[in-house]
């Protein structure tokens, strides 16, 4: 038997490497060293790992020596610089920022739909999609396979988990600051007032509210994650001219992003054929009885694998279009979960 690969998890202390720590030890078994890396001033930190207190290296050249594949979840910049020093150090580079994910010579890989990209990577750098985007191509793709797709209008319920443990804290300290005052949200800005200048990474209060923005602002007034949807839904269906509208909005919401859906198809399409489709498809379940007051909603979702779909209909005007409501756990598929599968494909490969 071939030795098992060894692994580097880049970013083990954050909020996504130890929901990383988490699926490691709850998926099977396909690693040898696990070796965890994260910035210098977490150097020493002893974190658990498949049952074993594993201690936490320094990001250096050296972390990466004999490193197979290296998971990365560190911002950008820093993905930008190290991710090819580890690929020269003889790793494989699974990325979960946004530096390389609309590089063409980088696949941006979600394994339900384009896993044979994993062995196209010309630069040694596998990219993950941004966790919106995925809650909703999960659900997306099969639909496509069957009917064609054509066009997808996106509005989307963004979790505050999605900037990181300073969006959480944000969104905590401002429930603590509102609850018990039954007027607030009743007057002009009162909330404003009662939350004063705690907005943490948000551009206005999330308490009792929701902030249509999400992401920097680009050309046109677009956001950078409006964009990402767009830009990030056409390279992983593999459709360069798909049309894609989105509104992101950040809501007071811990961890679960939100997608509702307008997709138009090439072929008509019905509610039955579709939870059909989307019955049969990996990584998604269904909670669609309205009746009962079953819907897929975050509460739920969070600390699960799968995209939720539900509200499935056909629209009104359009027999080529389908609405639907997605919602997924940001950390998990949305981020470590999707990453955690693009390396267990590597594992399978470099073990063949």
């Amino acid at each position: 038997m071939s030795k098992l690969p060894t692994l580097a998890v880049v970013g083990a202390t954050g909020a996504v490497g130890t929901v990383m720590l988490e699926i490691l030890s709850s998926r099977k078994n396909v690693w040898g060293e696990i070796r965890l890396i994260a910035s210098a001033r977490s150097a020493g930190k002893r974190l658990s790992v498949r049952g074993e207190e594993v201690e936490v290296i320094a990001l250096s050249e050296e972390a990466f020596d004999g490193v197979d594949v290296a998971m990365f979840d560190v911002p950008d910049e820093i993905s930008a610089h190290w991710a090819p020093i580890a690929v020269a150090r003889g790793a494989i580079a699974v990325d979960n920022s946004g530096a390389f994910r609309m590089d063409p010579d980088v696949p941006l890989v979600v394994p339900e739909i384009n896993p044979e990209q994993t062995r196209n990577r010309p630069k040694g750098i596998i990219a993950n999609a941004n966790c919106t985007t995925l809650a909703m191509i999960v659900a997306v793709a099969p639909l496509h396979r069957e009917y064609g797709l054509r066009e997808l209008v996106l509005a989307s319920y963004q979790a505050v988990s999605g900037a990181g443990q300073i969006g959480i804290d944000t969104l905590h300290d401002q429930l603590a600051k509102v609850a018990g005052d039954r007027i607030l949200g009743s007057r002009t800005g009162n909330v404003r007032q009662a939350i004063g200048d705690d907005l943490g990474p948000f551009p206005a209060p999330l308490a009792l509210n929701v902030v249509p923005w999400a992401g920097s602002l680009k050309d046109g007034g677009w956001s950078s994650e409006e964009l990402k949807m767009r830009n990030e839904s056409r390279k992983i269906l593999g459709l360069p001219d798909l049309k894609v509208s989105a509104t992101c909005v950040r809501v007071p919401v811990v961890t679960g992003h939100s997608v509702a859906v307008h997709a138009v198809f090439g072929s008509e399409v019905d509610a039955d054929g579709a939870r059909e489709v989307l019955g049969g498809a990996p990584g998604v379940i269904i909670v669609d009885d309205p009746a009962e007051g079953e819907f897929p909603m975050p509460i739920d979702a969070v600390g699960t694998d799968p995209s939720w779909v539900g509200r499935i209909r056909r629209a009104v005007d359009d027999p080529r279009a389908l609405d639907f409501f997605v919602t997924g756990d940001n950390l998990r598929k949305g981020a470590a979960l999707n990453t955690a599968q693009i390396a267990e494909l590597l594992s399978a490969e470099l073990s063949a």
